[in-house]
């Protein structure tokens, strides 16, 4: 009877080693290390960003185009399909417009910084059977060396970025201005006009003006009557707000928690309404914009407690990492 239960103990330790031998590796604090590459100081990485070299235009209109591109490029919700359920935006392979030798992700990449956007991983479209990444392009480097002719008369670019977001990524058709802003925005993007340093800090006052950015353009969606644009802005900004959201981990960040998802509720109410009333919907961005210093305050003083932090986003990761 006592080696029968000898023996049934040890079968039970050896079904738990095992078990959690199988067990998947804890998420990591941020999701953008899903694709950062092995080696890469996550601490560094994703506290800091390249600069953007972005020539603002001189005209109103061509401003306008530039400021939708910018916000679409910077939302997962563009690309659809699986891209979208991972993350991954125009952003996350050319950081700040720029490239990003750090890119690294299961299935797409090959040496860090390079990606197949022909496969099926992130695509039912397209696959060229086997795995063929190759190097990100810098798209703000000179355009002679982009594969895609730049000029806007022949409209090459924007079959280009329809092509991506529907065939390589799955995602739905663009409303036609965001597909032109892509383009206008891509365009912008200059080497003549990249800042004197490489990169800055990434701050949550930076993110949240990223958010302001994506919601004034949507507001302008608006005044152009273009409710379908302006919807795809909210969502922009909504899930700009959630990058912000996962840097505050902790119980002791969660009444900023709290307040940030109140306000991604509130451009929720504020998409929806641009899908039928328009009217509505800029009531709901002109409310949100006129609250939106009261609460993004409180957010900026508990930036030294979050993921913002490179010693505490170090820490998170080293943690994340026990098993």
């Amino acid at each position: 009877m006592d080696r029968t239960r000898r023996r049934s103990g040890r079968l039970i330790a050896l079904l738990g080693l095992a078990l959690a031998a199988a067990a998947p590796p804890p998420a990591p604090p941020l999701r953008a290390m899903r694709w950062l590459a092995p080696g890469v100081d996550a601490s560094v990485a994703l506290t800091r960003r390249p600069t953007e070299c972005l020539a603002v235009p001189a005209d109103a209109e061509t401003a306008y185009a530039v400021e939708l591109g910018r916000a679409a490029f910077r939302t997962p919700l563009l690309l659809g399909g699986q891209a979208a359920r991972a993350g991954i935006d125009c952003e996350s392979c050319h950081r700040s417009g720029r490239d990003n030798p750090a890119f690294d992700f299961p299935g797409v990449s090959g040496a860090p910084g390079t990606a197949d956007v022909a496969t099926s991983v992130l695509s039912s479209h397209l696959d060229d059977h086997g795995l063929n990444p190759r190097p990100i392009p810098n798209l703000s480097g000179p355009k002679s060396a982009l594969a895609t002719p730049q000029d806007a008369a022949s409209g090459a670019l924007e079959a280009r970025i329809d092509e991506i977001a529907t065939q390589e990524f799955d995602g739905p058709e663009p409303p036609p201005a965001v597909r032109q802003g892509l383009a206008a925005y891509v365009r912008a993007l200059s080497p003549g006009a990249c800042p004197a340093a490489a990169t800055e800090p990434l701050t949550a006052a930076a993110a949240l003006a990223d958010v302001r950015r994506s919601v004034l353009a949507a507001m302008a969606a608006l005044d152009h009557g273009d409710g379908p644009s302006a919807a795809l802005m909210a969502e922009a900004a909504r899930s700009q707000l959630g990058d912000i959201d996962e840097r505050y981990a902790g119980a002791a960040l969660a009444p900023v928690r709290r307040r940030l998802e109140l306000a991604a509720g509130d451009l929720e109410a504020g998409e929806a309404d641009a899908r039928r009333d328009l009217a509505a919907a800029r009531a709901d961005l002109a409310i949100w914009l006129q609250t939106e210093p009261g609460w993004a305050g409180d957010v900026i003083a508990a930036e030294g407690a979050s993921l913002y932090d490179p010693t505490r986003l170090a820490a998170a990761t080293r943690a994340g990492r026990q098993p």
